[in-house]
């Protein structure tokens, strides 16, 4: 195999599919991105056997084959080249040598033929938004997805094709994010669990413009995404995601107008005050027209207002400030309503057409007052 790239192509194309690499393996074939340059293009892909990506770079093949190459020597090589043409030549002892003006490099690769391939997918369900949109939803949804090993279904986003809107649910056990998008065209209805790591992998690509679009294909056990001469594989998560809609309420007695930017400086100043590790509550107090805000702990004590308009009842409840914080940035309105009920239900942060809606749940702060 001998192919020329640019190397701004290269390093895009090679950065793109590194994502998909495994830290750890016993597979060491997996720890490697396959060159494909068998056909008429030059295909890059890498593959963990739950998440494979693949994408297609400009370049020329002098002569046709395909290597595994080391992903972590290879992406650390093509980076630090000057900024020219790449020549990847290959022997048939899987000697390849990579050469950019004066720099040559010669390391062993694998047989190509090793490598596990993408898995080929049936087509049969897909819905198209664009790129933009993809990046938002992920934005607004990952960061109330839960880390933990114990819970799989936690550490994943539901998609939810219902009457041609897909909803996306993520939640930890204390708080719930959900987004709503209508849908351009018909879609049956479909429920997918998709794992958090190949969305934040996946928003990390998509470039996010309005005009450039995603087709997301899926069957019962992967889902695909494609973009940008880029194919992106993930496995699903099984199993019956939670009962999201036993959880929402539109019960209120206490229903807050506010400010977003106002309350967001002003619980983000609160946190000043809480050392790391520390699981200190703001404590929120409503009034008729104000909002009074307070933080105590070991270093100090803060209070601050924020004007509001109120409808219903007073109401004094705790929450982590933090949880606070994640939803009120990835909102763009520049008002948030606000939905409570009493100091042990959760409060609601949605808007009119609830095209999003925040759920967090208050804590117990008696102890900590």
């Amino acid at each position: 195999m001998k192919i020329i790239c640019n190397k701004s192509n290269l390093v895009k194309g090679v950065s793109i599919v590194s994502k998909a690499v495994p830290s750890k393996t016993t597979m060491p074939i997996l720890e490697c991105i396959l060159i494909d340059a068998t056909m008429d293009i030059i295909r890059l892909t890498a593959n963990d056997m739950e998440l494979g990506i693949q994408t297609e770079i400009e370049g020329e093949i002098v002569d046709r084959g395909m290597i595994a190459i080391d992903a972590r020597i290879f992406s650390e090589i093509v980076r630090k080249l000057p900024d020219s043409d790449i020549t990847i030549e290959t022997d048939d002892r899987l000697q390849t040598v990579i050469t950019c003006e004066k720099a040559k490099f010669d390391i062993s690769g694998k047989p190509g033929e090793e490598f596990s391939y993408l898995p080929v997918i049936e087509k049969e369900n897909s819905i198209e938004i664009s790129q933009f949109t993809l990046k938002e939803v992920i934005r607004q949804t990952i960061f109330s997805i839960s880390d933990s090993e114990s819970n799989k279904m936690m550490g994943g986003e539901l998609f939810e094709i219902r009457n041609n809107v897909l909803r996306v649910v993520s939640l930890d056990g204390h708080r719930i994010s959900i987004r709503r998008i209508e849908l351009k065209e018909e879609a049956a209805d479909k429920k997918l669990i998709v794992p958090g790591k190949t969305l934040i992998e996946i928003s990390k690509i998509l470039s996010g413009e309005a005009e450039s679009m995603v087709s997301i294909s899926y069957t019962s056990n992967h889902i695909v995404f494609e973009f940008d001469n880029t194919v992106v594989v993930s496995r699903l998560i099984e199993g019956d995601y939670f009962k999201i809609d036993q959880m929402l309420s539109s019960d209120y007695e206490t229903k807050v107008k506010i400010n977003k930017k106002e309350l967001l400086n002003c619980i983000d100043r609160a946190t000043l005050l809480i050392k790391e590790g520390d699981k200190k509550p703001i404590i929120i107090q409503i009034g008729d027209e104000l909002m009074e805000l307070k933080m105590k702990s070991q270093i100090g004590s803060m209070n601050d207002e924020i004007e509001i308009a109120k409808e219903g009842k007073d109401l004094l409840i705790g929450f982590n400030p933090k949880f606070l914080i994640d939803a009120l940035r990835v909102i763009d309105d520049e008002e948030v309503t606000l939905y409570l009920m009493n100091a042990k239900a959760p409060c609601f942060i949605k808007d009119e057409e609830e095209s999003y809606i925040y759920l967090i749940l208050p804590v117990n702060f008696n102890a900590a007052v």
